[in-house]
C-alpha cells in the first residue's frame, strides 16, 4: 500500500509552487550489489540524485526495518547526498505507521551527510486511509501535514543549496 501513499504525497508536492517532484521507485533502476563504486551505479539514477535539491522518503515498514532496496539506493550515492535535506513518511498497516523503519534511516542519512529534518509523517493503519485501489479516503489532516512538510523541506533544501554551492561543490 505503500506506493498509494508515495502517489498520494507525490500529487500534494507537484501542486505546491516553485516545487518539482518526482516518484522514484526501487524497481525503476538496475542498482545491484553493494557499495558506492562506479560499477554498480546506474547513471541515470546518480543523475536524478545529483539534480535533486532535496528528498522525502516514503518508507513502508517490513519486519520492524527498511527494504533493503531503499538501504541499497542511499548507499549508491552517497557523496551526491552531502548537505541535502531529507523528510521521511513512514507507513504500515499497523499502530506504529512506519516508526521503527523512519528510528534506521535517520542513522542511514546521515552517514551520508544528509540533514534529516524533525517531526516525520505517518501514515499508520494505511488501509483505512487508501483502499486497495489506491483512492485516498483519509482526511484533511493528512493533506495539511504533507503540504507543510513539502514547504519546510523547500526551505531548508533553499538554505543548503547555497552551502553546498558556496563551499562543497
Amino acid at each position: 500500500m505503500s506506493i498509494h501513499v508515495s502517489r498520494f504525497i507525490v500529487e500534494i508536492g507537484s501542486n505546491i509552487s516553485g516545487m518539482e517532484t518526482q516518484l522514484v521507485d526501487p524497481l525503476d533502476f538496475k542498482l545491484p550489489y553493494d557499495g558506492d563504486n562506479e560499477e554498480t551505479k546506474d547513471p541515470a539514477f546518480s543523475r536524478l540524485v545529483a539534480r535533486a535539491d532535496g528528498f522525502l522518503i516514503i518508507v513502508p515498514e517490513y519486519n520492524h526495518g527498511i527494504p533493503g532496496s531503499l538501504k541499497r539506493m542511499i548507499d549508491s550515492e552517497d557523496e551526491l547526498y552531502k548537505f541535502k535535506p531529507v523528510a521521511f513518511a513512514g507507513v504500515s498497516s499497523g499502530f506504529a505507521g512506519g516508526t521503527r523503519a523512519i528510528e534506521q534511516l535517520i542513522s542511514v542519512v546521515r552517514a551520508v551527510g544528509m540533514f534529516s529534518l524533525q517531526k516525520d509523517l505517518y501514515f499508520p493503519f494505511v488501509q483505512k486511509i487508501f483502499t486497495e485501489e489506491g483512492e485516498f479516503i483519509g482526511d484533511s489532516k493528512h493533506v495539511e501535514r504533507v503540504e507543510k512538510k513539502f514547504l519546510e523541506l523547500m526551505e531548508i533544501a533553499q538554505v543548503l543549496k547555497q552551502l553546498r554551492v558556496g563551499n562543497h561543490e
